[in-house]
């Protein structure tokens, strides 16, 4: 069945308010099952790692049920495959140091101007530490996609690493991520996969796509602040990791450095919890195209499956809803014959206002949205917008509701009016 948009809207607290939230690529707002294991944890098992008494315990528990929850989450093949840290930019930045300790001088990587800065400085500064050159894959200006010929020719120099995103936080691109993995293989590259802005909007599969490694952050997807990452077994065990010397040397636990933020952990097995049950409520009728799935991991597909269904639905309407201000300029793909190639995120500029002066103008309203360059700082560089204060940026989650669009564009035009 559809989803149920009463329903849904009744897990999420802070939808409470008048407000309409589409600042949702920055952060969503969290679901109640996410709240209740962190209110769960904190009262019932608040204890530091591999105590004898019962707290604990209990909280080592919740620990291995949410690495085993993100494992079917991502459709890992093992719970020890699961990292958790700070966010993705922690994560990554930390991973970086141990992915290059082996690059030599004259190695090569390469890095989209496409990406969030999170999965580009990182590795840059690697870079610079281990004598290797970067090179750069350009994306096209006109529609926001990532120009796959430059993207060959890159990999046959032969790279050690290619770092990409799954979807684009700046202009909704989905990137045809199971292609771009097999060409960088077919070169002997590794692929390390930031999947931030895809992860709230539809399903992952690991195994399927063969990645090296792959990382969100469950903030972006209804839960707390703390980035999960996917690493291939093998790896993870060969790769150094940078932690001290008390610290366990086996996985999951080998680059999960210092106490980890345990009420956080529990509140992502909370967001998980959360996209099971809309598997369970509403995704029935996407079991025919799902294969291989059992358990939790089968609701979890249908769970993400259906919503990215109605987020076709509020990518159209978002999409209608913006091109029909005057003066308002799109960036990224506005094809609606290519809503499965984006995600609900789209940026604009209106007429010759400062993005930032259109946001506090929206904010007046109601209507929360980002402007700037949203850490994507090499897409606003590329198109001439850096220096010129950026773009707003509007991004549908699956609780946005279509009457919300509408209001959003009725706003638009009325500032748009108003100048």
């Amino acid at each position: 069945m559809p989803l149920d948009l009463d329903l849904i809207r009744q897990q999420f607290p802070a939808l409470n308010r008048p407000a309409m939230f589409f600042d949702n690529p920055g952060g969503t707002q969290i679901a109640k099952q996410s709240l209740d294991r962190i209110n769960k944890y904190l009262i019932e098992s608040n204890a530091n790692h591999e105590g004898a008494f019962a707290t604990s315990i209990a909280s080592d528990a919740v620990l291995d049920e949410a690495h085993q929850a993100m494992a079917d989450f991502y459709n890992a093949p093992s719970h020890e495959e699961i990292v958790f840290g700070n966010n993705m930019t922690t994560l990554t930045l930390h991973m970086s140091r141990s992915i290059s300790r082996d690059w030599k001088e004259g190695d090569e990587i390469v890095l989209t101007r496409l990406d969030h800065d999170a999965n580009v400085t990182p590795w840059v500064l690697a870079a610079q530490d281990r004598g290797v050159k970067v090179i750069w894959v350009d994306f096209d200006v006109e529609d926001g996609t990532l120009k796959l010929d430059d993207l060959q020719k890159a990999l046959e120099r032969k790279p050690r690493l290619l770092a990409v995103g799954y979807a684009s936080n700046s202009l909704g691109t989905i990137n045809p991520i199971a292609k771009i993995i097999k060409m960088a293989h077919d070169a002997g590259a590794l692929v390390y996969v930031d999947a931030v802005q895809y992860a709230p909007h539809g399903p992952i599969d690991v195994q399927k796509l063969d990645c090296d490694f792959l990382v969100s952050s469950a903030y972006k997807f209804f839960g707390t602040h703390a980035g999960i990452l996917y690493g291939k077994h093998e790896l993870l065990e060969k790769l150094f990791a940078y932690k001290v010397r008390p610290a366990t040397n086996k996985l999951p636990g080998k680059f999960e450095t210092g106490t980890q933020n345990h009420e956080g952990i529990a509140g992502v097995l909370g967001a998980i919890e959360y996209f099971e049950w809309v598997g369970k409520e509403f995704g029935d009728e996407y079991v025919e195209g799902l294969t291989g799935y059992r358990g939790r991991r089968m609701e979890l597909k249908k769970g993400m499956t259906a919503i990215r269904a109605y987020e076709y639905e509020l990518g159209r309407a978002l999409l209608s809803a913006l091109e029909a201000v005057p003066g308002l300029r799109l960036y990224g793909l506005t094809d609606v014959r290519r809503l499965e190639d984006r995600v609900a995120t789209f940026s604009f500029r209106l007429k010759d206002m400062s993005p930032r002066i259109v946001a506090e103008k929206l904010a007046q309203e109601g209507i929360y949205v980002w402007d700037g360059n949203y850490y994507a700082i090499n897409v606003t560089e590329r198109l001439g917008l850096e220096d010129h204060g950026g773009m707003v940026r509007v991004g549908a989650a699956h609780y946005n509701t279509l009457d919300e669009v509408t209001r959003l564009g009725e706003a638009l035009k009325k500032i748009a009016e108003l100048g």
